[in-house]
Order: C-alpha cells, then sequence, then structure tokens
C-alpha cells in the first residue's frame, strides 16, 4: 500500500518538474501576484489615512457657525483694497542675515524721523 502511495506521489513530482523549470510560473507569477496584491493593499492604507484625516478635521460646532456668520467675498475685499491709497508708501530695506536686526531697525526709525516729509 505504502509503495503504490509513494509511486504515485513520484509520478506526480515528475509530471510537475518541468513546470518547476518554466521561468514564466516559477518568477512572472509570483511578480504578477505582488504586483496585483500590493495594489489592493496600498489602496486599504491610504483609505486607513484619509478616514483618520477625516476624523481629524472636524472642527467644533462654535467655530464653524463664526466661521458662517463672517463670510468674506470677493467684492467685499475688493472694495477694501479701491479704498486704500497706495501712493504714499516707502521702501524701507529690511536687515541682511549677517546684520543685527535690532540695531539695523532702530537705525532706520532714526533715519525715518530725521527726515522731512
Amino acid at each position: 500500500m505504502q509503495e503504490a502511495a509513494a509511486r504515485s506521489l513520484r509520478r506526480g513530482l515528475e509530471r510537475l518538474r518541468p513546470l518547476a523549470k518554466n521561468k514564466t510560473l516559477r518568477y512572472g507569477v509570483p511578480m504578477m501576484l505582488l504586483i496585483i496584491g500590493g495594489s489592493f493593499g496600498l489602496r486599504e492604507f491610504t483609505q486607513i489615512r484619509y478616514d483618520a484625516q477625516k476624523l481629524h478635521s472636524k472642527m467644533d460646532p462654535a467655530l464653524e457657525e463664526r466661521i458662517r456668520k463672517n463670510k468674506i467675498s470677493l467684492e467685499s475685499e475688493y472694495e477694501k483694497l479701491k479704498s486704500s491709497d497706495f501712493d504714499d508708501w516707502k521702501n524701507i530695506r529690511g536687515p541682511r542675515p549677517w546684520e543685527d536686526s535690532k540695531s539695523f531697525q532702530e537705525q532706520q526709525q532714526q533715519v525715518l524721523h530725521s527726515k522731512p516729509s
């Protein structure tokens, strides 16, 4: 009985030997499984990420109501800019990285206050 089972096992292995030598089955199929399986796995992980972002982005109801009340339209901002006067501005140079910003600001203040407008 055991001999018959061993013989049938050997025959089955001999039939599978040419398939084991086939490069497509040996390298191509596992590669395709990794690519396709990886895409499904990545989809699940990215979905978790976006679900977590939705949970964190929920606002306090009081804050949402304040935002709704303070609607700012493009037209209202345009009117504010239209009414402002941009003709009397002065170009003031900022400090360089190697300069001390406090002393430079004090020097600029003195220069501005000493010049007559």
